[in-house]
């Protein structure tokens, strides 16, 4: 992940659920069209845009252009990345005995985060 992508970048392009739909179907195929999402998302091709650039700056789809059609494929490293970024998040938690709580605000797409202290009970 390079220093303009963010696990913060990430979270928040993916805490929409509209978008985080466009890119699984994204991800489910490896690339789609923006003609082939706006069918299956039932969504206006002016919102799908707006939703692919949020992913793009993510860093999570790459688009390209052929013709008239723009293609979308995903970029798996991002994911990754972002997987490692947040486990190491969780690891560091753990050990100071704190947890990490993000909580999204659905209408304006920010994260808020708190932490709390916790002890595990043993079952």
């Amino acid at each position: 992940m390079n220093s303009v992508v963010t696990p913060l970048k990430v979270s928040e392009a993916l805490a929409d659920e509209t978008r985080l739909r466009i890119f699984q179907a994204i991800c489910a195929t490896g690339h789609m069209n923006c003609g082939e999402i706006v069918s299956k998302r039932r969504v206006t091709p002016a919102t799908v845009s707006h939703h692919l650039k949020i992913l793009s700056d993510a860093g999570l789809i790459v688009r390209r252009r052929e013709g008239q059609c723009v293609y979308c494929d995903a970029i798996p490293d991002t994911i990754a990345a972002y997987t490692r970024a947040i486990a190491k998040i969780g690891r560091r938690r753990k050990a100071a005995g704190r947890t990490a709580l993000l909580i999204v605000d659905p209408y304006s797409s920010k994260i808020s985060r708190y932490a709390s202290k916790f002890s595990l009970m043993s079952a």
